[in-house]
């Protein structure tokens, strides 16, 4: 399975955020992917330009997060590009994260993420079929996976692969900079951010990043980035201070929601009273479910910008998670109509409108999440969401095929089964529900072939 199917099979694991079990708004998944609205926005703030010069459609590309703290990014089939926590963490400004974004950027343009899956076929036999496996393993982020089956392949082929991916590296480093300079955005960033991490070159394989065992740094290479980045950043606009508040607010947000109390405070003591402190100190205290420090720092937060829509998020999940869902209702109204286009702000709003338990507002949730459904059917927590909402209402079929879909997307197979099969008993023939009922079915059956291969993303 390539680097693409398997994550895309991380992100239709169930929602759990990280502690305390919460959904919203930080949403983590099995196998380390986060969903988060904002981080997941500002990602696309910064790429968007990008995609769009590569002549990438942006709505086609799906970022994903890691919580990884290890240095790491790729991309796979289907225009994915995962990116770890920990290299956002690691960047100073804007400039490096779009450096390194471009870098990717260039290797979905060049289709190098599907180019690398077929590099066995330079050779013949078993050894290249190993071979294939390891630079799949590679982009999957298994690196000692890969070196397994790279030590186990002919030695010739192995050096094969090394230049093969040397070179694709040295061409997605170029691109990039085009990139860069095509959005009239400095190119120093992405030399920085090498050169800051060229001393991985010289660890062992244990102990290098994983970023470094995928894309091998050579003095050449910096080189080569050196001698056009300087061209392309002499003639750069400046950086916003809206990209650089996004990058502070979207490492004050990690470090709030994912560091300890203690290193929450050590980054981002009492005295500092800036937005993306303020913000690091909120997160903390609503993990440690010290919900009156939580809601002190975030009413302060939405007086100092009361058009941000994520601190209206983060308020509405506290005032839920205190178990006033009726409460919580209007500040995710707000974010929503602050930031309509948002998926998961819209699955915010209709899980506090199922908690109030009134009907009205569950006739409004089941539509605010057939709209959000149409727009990303993959969504498992979506389809959680509207499964509740039809069994409140007592639409007990509906809930069985919300259920049956939830489980598909999970990768369920004999539950998606079981309830399509259990909505069919209640739903007329031949209307559309029934009928995705009866697909549901088919493709869960463990008899079909493509079932059995995985769900074909």
């Amino acid at each position: 399975m390539g680097f693409a199917r398997k994550l895309l099979r991380r992100a239709a694991v169930p929602a759990t955020a990280i502690a305390l079990a919460l959904a919203v708004p930080m949403q983590a998944e099995a196998q380390g992917v986060i969903r988060d609205a904002e981080i997941e926005h500002i990602l696309h703030q910064f790429g968007d330009p990008l995609f769009e010069a590569a002549g990438i459609k942006p709505s086609d590309v799906r970022i994903f997060m890691l919580n990884d703290n290890s240095l790491n990014a790729g991309v796979g089939g289907g225009n994915n590009m995962a990116i770890n926590t920990g290299l956002i963490m690691e960047c100073d400004d804007p400039t490096q994260l779009k450096g390194v974004m471009a870098h990717e950027t260039g290797h979905l343009a060049a289709g190098h993420n599907v180019s690398r899956s077929q590099v066995g076929s330079a050779g013949t036999g078993v050894s290249l079929i190993t071979m294939g496996l390891g630079v799949l393993a590679i982009a999957a982020g298994a690196p000692d996976a890969a070196m397994a089956l790279f030590a186990s392949a002919p030695q010739f082929s192995m050096l094969t692969v090394v230049k093969y991916v040397r070179a694709e590296e040295s061409a997605a480093d170029q691109y990039g900079i085009t990139l860069m300079d095509r959005t009239h955005q400095s190119a120093d960033g992405l030399v920085k951010f090498m050169e800051k991490f060229q001393y991985n070159e010289l660890m062992t394989e244990m102990k290098r990043d994983p970023y470094f065992r995928t894309h091998p740094v050579s003095t050449d290479r910096l080189n080569a980035l050196r001698s056009r980045s300087a061209e392309v950043s002499a003639r750069a606009q400046p950086q916003s201070e809206a990209d650089i508040r996004a990058l502070e607010m979207m490492k004050a947000k990690l470090v709030g929601y994912l560091g300890t109390p203690a290193k929450v405070l050590v980054r981002y003591p009492a005295k500092d009273q800036s937005v993306p402190a303020k913000y690091a100190r909120a997160f903390a205290a609503y993990k440690a479910v010290d919900l009156k420090v939580a809601m002190k720092e975030i009413d302060e937060l939405i007086a100092i910008d009361p058009t941000y829509p994520y601190f209206y998020e983060l308020k509405g999940q506290i005032l839920f998670e205190s178990g006033k869902s009726a409460e919580s209702i209007a500040p995710h109204r707000k974010s929503v109509e602050l930031a309509p286009g948002e998926a998961m702000l819209r699955v915010n709003l209709a899980r506090s409108l199922i908690g109030s338990k009134v009907k009205e507002n569950l006739e409004e949730a089941t539509g605010v999440l057939v709209d959000t459904l149409a727009k990303e059917a993959d969504n498992p927590f979506a389809w959680n969401q509207l499964a509740d909402a039809y069994a409140e209402l007592n639409q007990v079929p509906d809930a069985d095929l919300a259920t049956a879909e939830e489980a598909y997307y999970v990768g369920d197979m004999p539950r998606a089964m079981n309830f399509a099969r259990r909505a069919l008993q209640g739903l007329k023939p031949g209307t559309p529900n029934a009928i995705r009922a009866d697909d549901i079915m088919a493709m869960a059956d463990p008899r079909n072939i493509r079932n059995q291969r995985g769900r074909g993303h």
